[in-house]
């Protein structure tokens, strides 16, 4: 079909995303007049693609962002790969952060937190894991309601990262990665449920969950998650009903941390006559915590003090029982942001 690439609304770690506005002449009819299109180059497109094909197995889901279709795109001389998404007029969850002045009313995030719930056991009950839960990617539409995206670093549950002799894989955002993924590279269920509880927590104190000084280290804060028994601060600004919620999800052990399906019924999502306010303003640009985001990666330093790489095999080092989560942590890999499309300003015909 031919379509006209609109305004940049948004840049992800993995691609950027605009507008797509099929052509008057288009009979494309199955395309809503406002889509958004997410885009990066075709090389490095793998992300997007594992997006598309978990969300054709997820299915229809009101707690879900509906995907309409994908094509490739030549501009510029360079080959896209895009993906046809819901539109989200209101943006994400980070721009209601902003919108409500650094933090969201206690009602609107019994909601929001409701709605995530409700998505994540859509997700968990076709069998994936959506690891990489957090503000950015859980999307706000014109009549308040929410929907989960960017499943780029979506995988199947119970499937192995790689064959023993591959290199380790660390899925997601340090900032809301769970204590099992950061000791174990384990991303099942449960990890979705901890990332859940950091969500809630930024939402009620405008600030990530862990307390991090800008001078830390990405290295100091997986120390922290991974060892010991620390959690995340329970901000008690939060009713009696938030803090009990916010334990359940904040479980060091994941067998014993609660699954989405015991959260739905938990009183502090399952009140249904806490009124909810929706504020309604144009998408803002994404919260980022300075340079912690989402990727996959391979390398970490060997100390934290060490300024060069090292890579390594996870046969050699997480399949070892002999080695303490200090020693497995130090052999995770950094956070790194991938290449991604170039944005434009203004709209381009795209065949």
């Amino acid at each position: 079909m031919d379509w006209v690439r609109g305004d940049a609304v948004g840049r992800g770690s993995f691609a950027t995303v605009n507008l797509a506005i099929p052509k008057t002449n288009s009979n494309s009819s199955q395309f809503p007049s406002l889509t958004a299109v997410k885009s990066s180059e075709a090389l490095t497109s793998s992300s997007l693609k594992n997006e598309k094909h978990v969300l054709d197995r997820l299915g229809s889901c009101p707690r879900i962002i509906r995907c309409f279709g994908d094509d490739y795109s030549f501009e510029n001389g360079v080959e896209y790969y895009n993906l046809f998404l819901e539109y989200a007029a209101a943006g994400s969850l980070a721009d209601q952060l902003k919108i409500h002045g650094g933090r969201v009313p206690e009602p609107n995030v019994r909601r929001y937190a409701r709605s995530i719930v409700e998505g994540l056991i859509h997700v968990h009950q076709k069998g994936f894991v959506h690891c990489d839960i957090k503000l950015q990617n859980i999307l706000v539409f014109e009549d308040g309601e929410i929907k989960i995206a960017d499943f780029g670093l979506a995988k199947e549950a119970g499937a192995k990262q790689g064959k023993s002799d591959e290199r380790f894989e660390c899925r997601g955002t340090p900032l809301f990665m769970s204590p099992e993924s950061v000791n174990d590279g384990e991303y099942e269920s449960p990890a979705d449920i901890w990332a859940l509880g950091c969500v809630v927590v930024e939402m009620v104190t405008g600030k990530p969950a862990w307390k991090v000084e800008k001078e830390s280290s990405m290295w100091s804060l997986l120390l922290r998650i991974g060892v010991g028994e620390e959690v995340p601060g329970i901000p008690e600004e939060l009713s009696q009903e938030g803090k009990d919620f916010l334990e359940k999800c904040f479980v060091k052990d994941p067998r014993k941390r609660w699954s989405a399906e015991m959260l739905l019924n938990h009183p502090f999502v399952s009140d249904d006559t806490v009124p909810f306010k929706h504020v309604y303003e144009s998408p803002r640009s994404h919260f980022e915590f300075p340079d912690w985001v989402s990727s996959v990666a391979a390398s970490i330093p060997s100390s934290p003090d060490s300024q060069e790489p090292w890579t390594f095999d996870s046969s050699s080092c997480f399949n070892n029982s002999l080695y303490s989560p200090v020693d497995r942590l130090r052999q995770l890999v950094t956070a790194r942001r991938p290449a991604s499309g170039s944005e434009s300003d203004s709209w381009t015909s795209v065949r």
